[in-house]
Formats: C-alpha cells, sequence, structure tokens
C-alpha cells in the first residue's frame, strides 16, 4: 500500500505557457516530491480541442495530508488558468460494486484480479438480476445483493430496482460501478446518478455491431478482427466516451460459438484495463473523449 503521503493530482484547462511550470513549482515550494508528471495538450489538429491535461504523482509532506489543504494550497494556480483540478489521496483504495446478468467471464475476473492483489481495489459487492453467480461471490465472502426484474419489467419496476443499487452505491461509499456484462438498459437518471464514476464493457469494437448478438452479426459479415470495449456509461445507449478496446484476429474456420469464446476473452481483459485506469486516476475527460495517461 502507498504511503498516506503520496497523491495524484490530475487537471484539465485551456491549453496555455506555464503550466507544467507552475504546477511544478508549487509543488516543489511545498516540500513534494514528484514522482512521474505525464501531459497532454490537445491541439495537435485543427479539430483538437485546445485542452491541456495533466498527471502528476507526488509524495508530500505530512503536514498536507489533512484533508482540503491541498485544494486549499493550490487556489491561486486553478484560479490563473482555470483549472478543472482534483487531489486523489493513495492511502484510499477504491471501492467497486460489480453488476452481472448471466455471463460470468468479466466478474470472475476480476474478482480473481482483486483477490489476489492484482488490482488494488476493494470489491465491496456484486449486485445481479438473476441468481447464478451467487455461489461465486459466496466462495469470495462478498455479499451478493439479488435484485430480480421480470421479464418485461415496466420502465417504472426497472428505475424502483436502479434506485435500490443508488442506495447501496451511497451507503457502501461506492467509487466506481462496473456494469462487468451487466445486460440491462439503464435509466438517464440512474446514469446520471452514475455520472463518471461507471463503467461498461461492450462486446463488440464500437461503433461497429451495436445491439442484441454482437458475434453473430460480426461471423455473418465475415470479420477478421474481433473486439470489445471498455467506456463510461451514459443515457446515450453505447456511446460513452471510451477508456480502452482490443481485438483479437479470427478466420473463416471459426463458428460463432468460437467467435463468442475469443471476444470473452477479450472483454475480461478489456474491462480490467479500464478499471485499473481509472482507480488509478489516469482516465481523464475531453469532451466526448478520454485521455488515458498508461
Amino acid at each position: 500500500m502507498s504511503a498516506p503521503t503520496e497523491f495524484i493530482l490530475t487537471l484539465s484547462c485551456r491549453d496555455a505557457k506555464g503550466i507544467v511550470y507552475a504546477v511544478s513549482g508549487l509543488l516543489y515550494q511545498a516540500g513534494c516530491n514528484i514522482v512521474d508528471s505525464q501531459q497532454f495538450g490537445d491541439v495537435q489538429s485543427d479539430d483538437g480541442t485546445g485542452l491541456f491535461f495533466m498527471r502528476v504523482h507526488f509524495a508530500a509532506p505530512a503536514h498536507l495530508s489533512a484533508p482540503g489543504t491541498l485544494e486549499q494550497l493550490f487556489t491561486h494556480v486553478r484560479e490563473q488558468f482555470g483549472m478543472e483540478a482534483q487531489f486523489h489521496s493513495l492511502a484510499h483504495t477504491p471501492r467497486l460494486l460489480l453488476m452481472v446478468s448471466r455471463h460470468g467471464h468479466c466478474l470472475n475476473d476480476l474478482l480473481f484480479r482483486a483477490h489476489s492483489g492484482q488490482l488494488d481495489v476493494q470489491i465491496a459487492g456484486i449486485v445481479s438480476n438473476h441468481l447464478d453467480f451467487a455461489e461465486l461471490a459466496a466462495s469470495y465472502r462478498l455479499p451478493f445483493h439479488h435484485l430480480p426484474l421480470a421479464a418485461g419489467a415496466s420502465s417504472e419496476a426497472k428505475r424502483e430496482q436502479e434506485r435500490q443499487v443508488e442506495a447501496l452505491v451511497a451507503e457502501q461509499r461506492i467509487d466506481l460501478v462496473v456494469l462487468a456484462r451487466y445486460m440491462q438498459i439503464l435509466s438517464p437518471e440512474f446514469c446520471a446518478f452514475l455520472k463518471g464514476r461507471a463503467i461498461n464493457i461492450h462486446h463488440s469494437f464500437l461503433p461497429s455491431f451495436k445491439g442484441a448478438k454482437p458475434y453473430t452479426q460480426a461471423h455473418d459479415r465475415g470479420v477478421k478482427l474481433i473486439g470489445a470495449t471498455a467506456h463510461y456509461v451514459t443515457a446515450e445507449l453505447d456511446e460513452g466516451p471510451i477508456i480502452e478496446q482490443d481485438v483479437e484476429r479470427v478466420d473463416h474456420s471459426l463458428s460463432p460459438d468460437d467467435f463468442t469464446a475469443v471476444g470473452r476473452d477479450v472483454e475480461s481483459v478489456v474491462l480490467a484495463r479500464a478499471v485499473r485506469w481509472h482507480v488509478e486516476h489516469r482516465v481523464l475527460m475531453n469532451g466526448h473523449k478520454t485521455v488515458v495517461f498508461k
């Protein structure tokens, strides 16, 4: 576990001269030690947003560790450049709530990574509209919340189920909700509640092959590459800012079931990467896109 005095600073603002100098200089004057720093200015093309992004991992003296101290120290620089800036203490282990329906490959992968220490998170529980993975949750000694939805459930019934999830998020102080193949369309209200703190794995290479049975669609089209896409959840179905994608090569000799098996492996890896980068504060929003510092 990282020392309590280690922090990640993430910021974005209009690109201007002197930002890196101002930030690093302020941290130096405060007695901080910069461990790693990355930056990106989105001015490389005519359609760029003109924004500047920065991620700084630093160690701070103990007296700066009190809540709000770093924010106060940073007030002048924040106002000078009109920054959106956040400090994240590495002493805090992110708390996750995993949501799943009837395909458990991504769930199983995340549980193993967290349990084995490959993913530095605390999984607070699992939510499902089915009972398929209750025993898996029990094997990891995790709370399993069965919140069923009847076939053809009304929008109000779905919304009531979502309110139960919202209550769990609040009660358990959840930092990130992961839709690990949770096969329900979320309401605009639920998406707004989870804005910026919910990641979905889409079982195809967006924007192609949206909707049901994407691997069958891909097989019917004779594609040579299939993939998966991890993105933030928004009210626009499968249109959220993309965090990570990957592909695997396939050919004519494989059946739709073979496509699905290959695809599930890709899904698990892509979702795990996206979750890791989010909890390590490596993902910054750039309009409908993301900047990911790896």
